[in-house]
Parts: structure tokens; sequence; C-alpha cells
């Protein structure tokens, strides 16, 4: 199944032309648009259109196609835009040493971007020797995501590991990987439950997760950067939202010049406009 928004962050992101497999006609599910605030035109303020023709509050186009690969448990192609990150969870039986006999499982990720997922080619990771700064960092932020949704008592002794990997990058590919991921790890306990694995009878996933950025752009509070505004961010956040509207993780950084309380506030409205948006495609997905 395969849901998808319509519509019109990170800085070593960028755009680059792509095309994507798509799932057939009968396999995708389009949410509905979301009903706009009625105004008088006489007196309605002109609307503040981004360079992609968006509304500041707007997300771009979103697309989450499930079972992308043949042999995972769980896998998903997630699009946010221009940015694509294949996401694909492998059910394990075990735990890492330091987790056994805890009666517990584990939720683990890896994320890594192809040499051409940006506009100029990258030095594979693997190649160099040494995993970087910023790729340790969001494959943990991924990890951390998906347990704070995850009763890892009712996994039991088992592992779910995942691989995010972007094959293409245009602004917010670890929020498009959170909020892929989660989709893969939902089919991943029902594949596990299915094989009778997991009891059938105990809840794995507590709630759903999803993640978006926001930012200033120019003095305007904006939803989900591509790179372009990223680059251009005066204030840049990602934001880690579960489906009941609490907060799992808010990363934020003044690039330019300090926030105050008032656009902080503005900014995590947005993004849990957003993630509620992201959340109602979630569900789609998996009807």
């Amino acid at each position: 199944m395969c849901a998808i928004l319509g519509g019109a962050s990170d800085t070593t992101e960028s755009a680059v032309d792509g095309r994507s497999p798509s799932p057939p006609a009968s396999d995708r599910v389009t949410a509905p648009d979301y009903p706009r605030p009625v105004t008088n035109p006489s007196t309605a303020p002109a609307p503040t259109l981004r360079a992609d023709g968006r509304r500041p509050d707007e997300l771009r186009p979103v697309t989450i196609t499930r079972n992308w690969l043949a042999s995972a448990e769980g896998s998903v192609l997630v699009e946010f835009g221009g940015t694509r990150v294949l996401c694909a969870a492998s059910f394990t039986e075990g735990v890492p040493r330091w987790k056994k006999g805890s009666g517990q499982g584990w939720v683990t990720a890896e994320y890594a971007m192809l040499p051409r997922a940006t506009t100029t080619r990258s030095e594979r990771e693997s190649v160099k020797g040494r995993i970087g700064g910023r790729t340790h960092e969001i494959s943990r932020l991924i990890g951390r995501s998906l347990r704070a949704v995850t009763d890892v008592a009712a996994l039991g002794e088992n592992t779910i590991v995942f691989d995010c990997d972007v094959l293409q990058a245009d602004g917010g590919t670890r929020t498009a990987a959170i909020t892929g991921a989660w989709v893969a790890l939902a089919d991943a306990v029902a594949w596990a439950t299915a094989k009778g694995i997991l009891a059938s009878g105990r809840r794995v996933l507590t709630d759903s997760v999803a993640a978006v950025s926001v930012g200033i752009i120019d003095g305007t509070p904006m939803l989900d950067l591509p790179y372009v505004e990223d680059v251009r961010a005066q204030t840049d956040m990602n934001v880690v939202v579960t489906g009941s509207g609490t907060f799992v993780e808010v990363q934020g950084t003044a690039e330019q010049a300090p926030f105050d309380r008032t656009e902080l506030d503005t900014l995590l409205d947005l993004a849990l406009g957003g993630t509620a948006r992201l959340a109602e495609l979630q569900r789609e997905a998996l009807a």
C-alpha cells in the first residue's frame, strides 16, 4: 500500500534529478486535502509563497510505499519532495550481549547516504574506514525515536535492525527516515506476530512516530525545509512527535540569530501540524 500527500534538514544535503519506481495505481492511496480557513478575500493578507509554491505551513508532496524490498520483514520507500529514503527492517532472534537475560528486545538503526544522493559524489564511509559523526548522530536519533513507541518487553529477546539509506537528498533526510521507518517497523512486528515469534495478545507498538523539519527563513517560520531553504535558515529544527502529539525529540539551532520563545512556540506548532498529517499518511499506508 502506498500513501501520498500532494502539495506544491540537513545542510550537507542537496537535490538531484532522479526517479523512483511507482506502485500500481490500485496500490496508491491519496490523503484528502486539508481544509483551509475561509477568509474575506478583501481583507485576507496575501499568502507568503515559497520557491516551490507551497505555503509556509505546507508539507512537500509525501509518498510512503510499503514492501519495496522483497526479502525484508518490513520495507518502505519514503519520499518527502525530492528526498527519497529506503528503510528496511530486519527481524532477528536474540539481543545484544548487554541485553541478554533481561527479557527485553532491542530496536536500532543504521543510516547512510549513497555517494550520488547529492549533486556531487561523496566518498563512501566504508572506503574512508570510519563512520562520520553526523552518520552516528542520525543513526542514534532514528533508533531512539522508534524505541520511544516500542514496548521492548513485549518484543521479547528479539532485535529489529533498520537500514535507512538515502537514495536522493534534498533536505530532511533524517525526518523522512524516521517517518518511513515506523511504517516498516509496523510491518516487521506484524510479520513476527504472524510467524508466531511474538505473542499475538501483546501490543509491541504503543504509538506511531513521525518527524519533520521546521525553520525560520527571511523572518518567516516554515515547515518541511528543502535544501535551498535549509542552507538559508536563520533557525532550523528537527522535531520528532508521536501520533498522540507528544514530543520525542526537539533538535533546534540558531544558525544566524537567536530565536525567542514566541518563535520557538510557532515552530513547534508548525511541527505538530506537520507530524499530525504525516501520522495520517502512515495510517493510510498501513490500511
